[in-house]
């Protein structure tokens, strides 16, 4: 059985697509980019980039009864595999230990722009 994941603020694209779905104890969260609530997509460094994503993926999993440490696996899309340094100094401020499993995957180009996606599973 799955259940359908909305937030209070849900994305604009949330009409083709769910933010999330719970099934059998895991929450299965869309790819998030830095997009802020209002729709514009934030730009700077890749720190205020992932500060926006990791924002929209805890609001996600905290609508589902979660939070970021229940995350047990990351996928991570970037479109210049250049920003990872500054990614990989950032990132574990967003979690205890042990991390989730991860993986970065080089990609030519994201929706709207954006230079950095993340989808996560956590397990409640």
């Amino acid at each position: 059985m799955k259940k359908q994941i909305i937030t209070k603020t849900p994305s604009k694209v949330a009409h083709i697509l769910s933010e999330a779905i719970e099934s059998n104890g895991f929450v299965f969260v869309s790819g998030q980019i830095h997009q802020a609530p209002d729709g514009t997509i934030v730009s700077g460094s890749v720190t205020e980039k992932l500060e926006q994503i990791m924002t929209n993926i805890s609001e996600i999993l905290i609508s589902a009864g979660a939070n970021l440490n229940d995350i047990v696996k990351v996928t991570i899309y970037v479109t210049d595999m250049s920003q990872m340094p500054e990614f990989n100094e950032q990132y574990p401020k967003y979690f205890d230990t042990p991390y989730p499993a991860r993986e970065a995957v080089c990609v030519k180009e994201l929706p709207l722009g954006a230079t950095i996606e993340i989808s996560v599973v956590a397990a409640k």
